[in-house]
């Protein structure tokens, strides 16, 4: 038998064995992904109660045109784009900060780098209601307004206020998301080649110079990354505002998914749930690519 029979034969078991291995990720990415999409599109052309299973009335585009004239959507839509808007900078910027924060090597960095990313390790149920605590505008419950108090200042309605509600939430999700991003960030300083800093130095570099000219073009494909699933996490903001505020004060944080939550398992409307969240996907994924396209390389 030839050498080229024999590494025909190899490459052969090569993708066999790739397939097989592939196939159990393509059967879960089809079941809850491909399927729940199709589904959703195929619900939203009905008039479907989750309390009548069985009424099921076929209404064509009837649910998409009470959506574009659905002032309650638009509001939802608003909010959510404000939040990714503030956020995404906001949490991107402090985590690459505390990512060169830790990336020196100094005693104790290990204990600083588990308590920056121990958030992460938290479920969000948990964080939102200990910041509903904090937030508590009673100087007596609040920590933070009776932090305000003991300086003279008076309480703030952080989380009852409709012109502070949505800023408050973007604070703690920032504060909460940001450790992860830090870690991605982290791997991407540790990528760069310490000659390049060594000769930066030799040619006179401060460090704001070293950042601006050898930090950040490196880490440029890590920022794009690291913008884009910040994101998409942000589009899909639904914890925080169901916990801390249920969508109000005023609906000024009822987010475009928590109103697919409510009209389709509080108020049982599925097939215009389904509408919302056709037309979300649209709007994420045309998000997305309009990301990918301001981001990419020239």
């Amino acid at each position: 038998m030839s050498n080229t029979t024999v590494l025909s034969a190899r490459k052969r078991n090569e993708r066999v064995a790739a397939y097989i291995f592939t196939i159990p990720a393509v059967v879960l990415l089809i079941a809850f992904l491909v399927v729940p999409v199709i589904y959703t599109v195929y619900y939203s052309v009905f008039q479907y109660q989750v309390m009548r299973p069985k009424d099921i009335t076929f209404i064509g585009l009837n649910n998409y045109a009470r959506l574009f004239g659905d002032a309650d959507f638009y509001q939802a839509l608003k909010n959510t784009i404000y939040f990714t808007v503030i956020v995404v900078p906001t949490q991107c910027v402090l985590a690459l900060a505390l990512a060169l924060l830790v990336s020196k090597r100094f005693r104790g960095v290990s204990v600083f780098r588990t308590m920056y990313f121990s958030p992460q390790l938290t479920s969000m149920v948990v964080i939102s209601v200990l910041w509903t605590v904090l937030y508590n505008s009673n100087p007596n419950t609040g920590l933070i307004n009776s932090m305000l108090a003991g300086i003279g200042m008076k309480p703030i309605n952080f989380l009852s206020n409709p012109k502070t509600a949505m800023n408050a939430i973007i604070f703690m999700s920032a504060w909460q998301g940001a450790g992860y991003q830090m870690m991605i960030f982290l791997a991407g300083l540790q990528g760069i080649p310490g000659e390049q800093y060594e000769a930066g130095s030799i040619d006179g570099a401060n460090r704001v110079q070293q950042f601006l000219y050898i930090t950040l073009p490196n880490l440029r494909g890590t920022i794009k990354y690291v913008i884009m699933i910040t994101m998409i996490q942000a589009m899909k903001l639904f914890t925080q505002p169901y916990v801390m505020t249920q969508g109000g004060p005023q609906n000024a944080t009822k987010t475009v998914v928590y109103y697919i939550y409510t009209q389709g398992f509080q108020k049982g409307n599925f097939g215009y749930a389904c509408s919302v969240a056709a037309v979300f996907f649209v709007i994420v994924v045309a998000m997305s690519l309009i990301m990918q396209k301001l981001t990419a390389d020239d």
